[in-house]
């Protein structure tokens, strides 16, 4: 697997008594959500990004407020008449 270190200022952020201990994980997630809410990744890779499957990745993404689904209500009267 290939990986990419980030260099990030210890004073930028929070104390080492207030990380816990998923706080990789964390980061991994908001990455992959900020990513997939600008639509610069898909969600099956942003799910893969933040070690999730696509649908467990969708459903906290909708937990934390970003929208999943990007149509018009012209669109989705369409698409659930059917």
């Amino acid at each position: 697997m290939n990986t990419l270190t980030i260099e990030l200022p210890i004073d930028g952020l929070p104390s080492p008594a207030e990380l816990p201990k998923n706080f990789s994980d964390e980061v991994k997630f908001v990455l992959a959500l900020k990513l997939f809410e600008q639509g610069r990744i898909s969600s099956g890779k942003a799910g893969r990004l933040s070690g999730m499957g696509r649908v467990e990745f969708l459903l906290a993404a909708s937990r934390a407020g970003v929208p999943v689904v990007d149509m018009s209500q012209n669109e989705m009267d369409e698409e659930f008449s059917r």
